[in-house]
């Protein structure tokens, strides 16, 4: 295997998502069928609710909160990415990876809020300043990417798709 080849498998690897609204938040009868989606691997969890909220957009209660997902009743960080987690959790790996979506009761107590995308993309960078500090013992090739390097390396990160 090329490390092309390679390069692409870790950006284009996926996880099978089954994403089920908490039973607390349906508002409908019959409940919703859960949302079944494929998760980057390399992605975040909170970079799929602009496709998980307006899924269940007729079944929640009125008002705004912030989203966030648990797993069998374990809240999920937002700043680890999905495979990670998949990785973390699961060991015995289940597909599709059964999640639950909640739009209310944010865990504050247990997890920093996420303020957007904005948020995740710096925690990603961060990563990758403090990856390299380990492997190189400073972050300057993180520090030195201009501007638009670091915004089409974050578009991949959102795609699955490699810019390389």
């Amino acid at each position: 295997m090329g490390t092309t080849e390679a390069q692409r498998y870790v950006w284009e690897g996926a996880i099978p998502l089954q994403i089920h609204l908490h039973d607390s938040e349906i508002t409908t009868l019959p409940s919703p069928p859960p949302a079944l989606i494929l998760g980057p691997r390399i992605g975040y969890l909170q970079l799929l609710v602009t496709l998980i909220k307006p899924y269940f957009s007729t079944t929640l209660p009125p008002g705004v909160d912030t989203v966030w997902f648990d797993y069998k009743g374990l809240p999920l960080k937002w700043y680890i990415p999905t495979g990670v987690l998949f990785d973390l959790l699961c060991v015995e790996p289940e597909r599709p990876w059964n999640l639950t979506v909640h739009f209310r009761g944010y865990p504050g107590d247990l997890l920093t809020p996420c303020d957007g995308e904005e948020s995740i993309k710096w925690s990603f960078i961060n990563s990758l300043k403090e990856a390299s500090y380990i492997i190189n013992g400073n972050c300057k090739n993180i520090m030195n990417m201009s501007q638009p390097d670091q915004l089409e390396l974050w578009r991949s990160v959102i795609n699955g798709k490699s810019f390389l």
